[in-house]
């Protein structure tokens, strides 16, 4: 309330690597850490906007007159990066996520639009400048405090990386990674709805093929106060750090108000949550169009192929598992563990969704555990085609679901396919006279558990439907 009552107005921009290849180039996007390959050394000069005036911050670059060096690689990095040719037009894969993003943000897509460079002299780009697109605009999403409005959905190459800022040194490897821009309408009223509202579109990326990790997904947040000038704080890596960066800014600016001294200005985030002055606020006049490609169309051919991949909301996935009969936790640990597709291929299989569940969460664990070796061996061991392989032979009543986890063991162990899911031909009075001998030690057990504990005893390697057939004849 103390907030609303400042006019306090913010707006986030988030900006999200997509997981392709580069934007501009056929190079693919991943990152080194060994000695480069090519070093490169740039000085850049600005170049006046479409307005034909030089931006105030691309100015403010040029004054540091400051020669940048670049480092590359022969695998990923190519004559695009280092602007000595032309880019290619953009990457279709690249194109048809954004579209799935723009829907899932309500936006309207624009059939026809101006690919546009954008001044950047601080040395983040070899060319001086980036290429950015407006893919959609006039979005929304709900929070709990009502609508905030999504102004624009743009397409931009990332930046070079920076490996010494003081000496300003770049890495080639990002740059040309394709990164799309999401910025929101400053219909933000509080701290704590700017976190919502940033936590409500990373669930939506994540639905979408984006990178994972730490600096894949960047925060900006612009905000004002009544009296005050816009101000942008940069540079959230975490996004727990935005409300309490946001507390620290708007009384920052309510001392600079009383003093007369708000200005617009773009401020670098430090990890205490305040901020320090990075460059002037840049304005429309680092903007003009990009000359080396033509305009870019999308097809309504585009847009429909893309509205019929459009991938689910975590909430309708959730709904759609609470269907199959699983429960929570199960639910929580297929999303955090990223194995949901995995889970729906394997439901087409056998429509057992507690068995899968238990197969791709909780047995590889067990299985780490027991045999004394990580986790990622078990599972690269129990891949798709594997697990695929014992669900069509428990459908074929060849295995038992209790028997499960011994064939998963012996797998891991190293024993071929071919002998561990040979089924033993036992003679069938003798796994009678056990179920029998079994049923006097242990009555009043249901047909399942008799079924766990023969097959347990005979370790997999008999029929699980001869079983179950036996202990039918003596069990209701």
């Amino acid at each position: 309330m103390e907030k609303e009552k400042q006019g306090l107005k913010i707006g986030l921009e988030i900006h999200q690597q997509l997981d392709t290849g580069k934007l501009f180039c056929r190079c693919p996007s991943f990152l080194r850490k060994d000695v480069p390959e090519v070093i490169l050394k740039r000085q850049l000069h600005p170049v006046a906007g479409e307005s034909g005036e030089i931006d105030i911050a691309v100015k403010h670059e040029m004054e540091k007159e400051k020669e940048f060096i670049y480092e590359g690689y022969y695998d990923n990095s190519c004559l695009v990066d280092y602007d000595e040719s032309p880019p290619r037009e953009i990457n279709p894969k690249t194109l048809k996520i954004v579209l799935h993003i723009s829907f899932l943000l309500n936006a309207k897509v624009l059939p026809i639009t101006q690919i546009m460079r954008k001044t950047v002299i601080d040395g983040s780009n070899t060319s001086g400048f980036q290429r950015t697109i407006l893919i959609a605009r006039g979005g929304w999403l709900e929070t709990s405090r009502g609508k905030i409005g999504i102004e624009t959905v743009c397409l931009e190459e990332d930046s070079a990386r920076i490996i010494n800022a003081k000496e300003g040194i770049f890495r080639l490897d990002r740059l040309g990674i394709p990164l799309i821009e999401i910025a929101t309408l400053p219909d933000i009223k509080t701290p704590a709805q700017a976190r919502e509202v940033a936590l409500h579109i990373g669930e939506i990326l994540r639905t979408c093929r984006v990178k994972r990790g730490l600096g894949t997904i960047r925060q900006d947040v612009n905000l004002s106060i009544r009296g005050g000038a816009r101000v942008e704080l940069k540079g959230f890596q975490d996004i727990r750090n935005i409300e309490r960066a946001i507390e620290i800014e708007v009384k920052r600016q309510s001392d600079l108000i009383r003093k007369g001294k708000s200005v617009p200005e773009v401020r670098k985030v430090l990890p205490s949550g305040e901020s320090e002055f990075l460059r002037p606020m840049p304005g429309s006049a680092r903007m003009y169009p990009e000359t080396d490609l033509p305009l870019l169309r999308i097809s309504r051919d585009m847009i429909n192929e893309a509205k019929k991949s459009l991938p689910k909301l975590k909430k309708d996935i959730k709904r759609e598992l609470e269907r199959e009969g699983l429960n929570q936790e199960m639910i929580s640990l297929l999303l955090k563990q990223d194995k949901i597709e995995e889970f729906k291929e394997l439901l087409k299989i056998i429509k057992k969704p507690h068995l899968i569940g238990k197969i791709l969460l909780i047995l590889p664990k067990e299985i780490a555990s027991h045999e004394k070796i990580s986790l990622s061996k078990v599972d690269k061991i129990l891949n798709k085609d594997v697990l695929s392989n014992v669900l069509e032979n428990v459908k074929k009543g060849k295995i038992s679901e209790s028997g499960v986890k011994h064939i998963l063991e012996r797998i891991v162990k190293g024993e071929s396919h071919e002998k561990v899911f040979k089924v033993k031909k036992e003679n069938i009075h003798v796994i009678e006279e056990k179920i029998l001998k079994m049923l006097k030690e242990k009555p009043g057990l249901s047909a399942n558990a008799y079924m766990g504990l023969i097959m347990e005893e005979f370790k997999g390697k008999i029929s699980g439907r001869d079983v179950m057939e036996i202990i039918r004849k003596y069990v209701r």
